[in-house]
């Protein structure tokens, strides 16, 4: 039988143990993975694989021996509770070894775990599966994980509590990051909110998102677009100090601005602008950015480009004066740009 939707995830978080087997599918190795994780951590707990209840075969192993598979569901071991015999990397070439293994397969044997890459339409392996009466398919796409999903995985976490405007952030990061790598961003969210029993908020998703950009290029960044000119030089001595480039500096602000030039000329108004911009922007940066674009105007902006292209091209030419201080005295003509 076929299994996807809301069907799907209730069957990976509390799957059903008398049921013959599963076969987890799809491109993406590591979305897979999860998934296959999750159903076989739910069946067995997590010590089943020390009380010997997991047994792991891959499709080169079956293609040796196709009776391995039977023989791994039918043992019986030393400990009590659901067993799972679990085949990594199957593929059509083991469709009649599984296929053997799901028929013979009685109340009380191990349940069959199959995972394999982009299966087609006409796959042997799949049809198995789906024809089935006591057995699941399930197809994995590479298509960001829905609320729900992502609600799930917060409660996994153990976070409870979360307002709106964090929910939204979530729903952004998790349309950039990987799944594996979003995961980790929720453990750590559960780890930065322990036996805080706040609300989690924006701030508390920028917190522990990956970072995009250094925090003293930030600095420096945020100084130029906030008028605050006094600050250019001391910040950029700094960051001379630590070895960062001229060039690279004027890159950092190019990238800046035209992300406040793209939320600025939005249809719908800067924040618009802001909530499209990828890699989304969160908490107080995202404020701190519609501030911005919203103080220096579509047009100002265009100047502020032109500007940073015409240093941009000054470093990259033969001339020879000081990179950092033309680097410097555009950041404070940006500045000064931004008072008008």
């Amino acid at each position: 039988m076929k299994l996807g939707g809301a069907a799907a995830l209730k069957f990976f978080a509390r799957p059903e143990p008398d049921r013959a087997g599963l076969l987890i599918h799809g491109s993406d190795a590591m979305r897979v993975a999860l998934r296959r994780q999750e159903v076989i951590l739910a069946l067995i707990g997590p010590e089943g694989e020390a009380e010997m209840r997991l047994t792991r075969l891959s499709g080169g192993d079956l293609r040796k021996d196709p009776a391995l598979a039977g023989d791994a569901m039918r043992a019986q071991g030393f400990f009590p509770g659901a067993r799972v015999a679990f085949v990594e990397e199957a593929g059509d070439t083991n469709a009649q070894a599984l296929k053997a293994a799901l028929q013979d397969w009685r109340q009380g044997d191990a349940m069959l775990i199959v995972t394999a890459g982009n299966l087609t339409k006409a796959s042997a392996l799949k049809k198995i599966f789906e024809d089935h009466p006591n057995a699941y398919a399930a197809a994995i796409y590479d298509d960001p994980p829905s609320r729900e999903e992502i609600e799930a995985t917060l409660s996994k976490a153990g976070i409870g509590r979360i307002s709106g405007d964090a929910m939204t952030d979530l729903l952004a990061l998790a349309r950039e990051l990987d799944p594996g790598d979003f995961r980790q961003t929720v453990e750590k969210l559960a780890l930065y909110k322990f036996r805080d029993a706040s609300d989690v908020t924006p701030a508390d998703v920028a917190a522990v998102a990956p970072a995009t950009i250094e925090a003293e290029v930030d600095d420096v960044l945020n100084a130029a677009a906030e008028a605050r000119a006094a600050e250019i030089g001391p910040l950029v001595r700094r960051l001379q100090g630590q070895g960062i480039a001229p060039v690279t500096l004027c890159i950092g602000a190019t990238r800046h601005f035209r992300a406040l030039h793209a939320a600025a000329s939005a249809p719908g108004g800067a924040a618009e602008g802001i909530a499209r911009m990828r890699p989304p922007v969160f908490g107080p940066r995202r404020d701190r950015m519609l501030k911005q674009a919203q103080g220096w105007g579509m047009h100002r902006l265009e100047q502020a480009l032109s500007l940073l292209t015409d240093t941009d091209l000054q470093l990259r030419s033969s001339s020879r004066a000081p990179a950092m201080a033309l680097m410097e005295r555009a950041l404070i003509r940006l500045a000064m740009l931004g008072r008008r």
